[in-house]
């Protein structure tokens, strides 16, 4: 065979795959990015499904139930409800307690009620929470007591400040919001007023509600 003819025959050779400097060609590699892609994925999960960190839920870390007991604001549908969202750390929130226990006491036996929400458990890291019962029995709180959420004042749109006050006439709506310290006569005005609606009986309109447990 002639020099040319060899010469020709090599070129014809087809040409060796070029290998990165990993020693592998691009289909190689392109199978160990995605083992090792899954590898991760599958570690991620593992590590965020493990019983290494408590599994708080919807609430907040200092979340407890200590008897159970559940309060559910649906199930004071017919009766004008007073929200109070407070906290025993609050200054005009405890100046405010007097009066909606006389509120609770004048409007005794109507459809009316107050829940208190206290946001201590979600505020100021959870450090007065221990101060709420021993707080109500001082004062002699005669209506219920909830322990609020960080998602609770979300159901009602907006809590900027405490104490704020919502007003829900019979039919579950908030009918007014009141942020700060509101007078007596100021309570009983809204509530005389809601008192005087009558309640719809196909009320279909989207009402705040929550559960929540109670604090005693």
């Amino acid at each position: 065979m002639s020099k040319k003819n060899r010469n020709k025959n090599k070129n014809e050779q087809p040409e060796k795959k070029k290998k990165g400097y990993t020693g592998l060609n691009k289909k190689q590699r392109s199978r160990v990015y995605t083992a090792a892609f899954i590898i991760i994925i599958g570690l991620f999960i593992i590590l965020n499904n493990s019983d290494g960190a408590p599994d708080h839920g919807p609430y907040p870390p200092h979340y407890k139930v200590e008897n159970g007991k559940m309060l559910k604001l649906s199930d004071y549908r017919g009766k004008v409800v007073v929200i109070d969202f407070w906290a025993t750390w609050c200054p005009p929130c405890r100046k405010g307690i007097p009066d909606l226990i006389e509120l609770k006491k004048e409007y005794k036996g109507k459809d009316f009620e107050i829940i208190g929400v206290s946001l201590d458990r979600v505020t100021r890291g959870g450090k007065t929470a221990e101060d709420v019962i021993p707080f109500m029995e001082k004062m002699g709180i005669n209506y219920p007591i909830v322990w609020g959420t960080l998602q609770t004042p979300q159901a009602f749109g907006t809590v900027r400040a405490i104490p704020t006050t919502f007003f829900l006439d019979k039919n579950g709506k908030v009918r007014k919001k009141i942020e700060g310290l509101a007078s007596l006569q100021t309570l009983e005005s809204e509530v005389d007023f809601l008192l005087s609606e009558p309640m719809i009986k196909d009320f279909k309109d989207s009402v705040p509600d929550f559960e929540l447990p109670l604090v005693k």
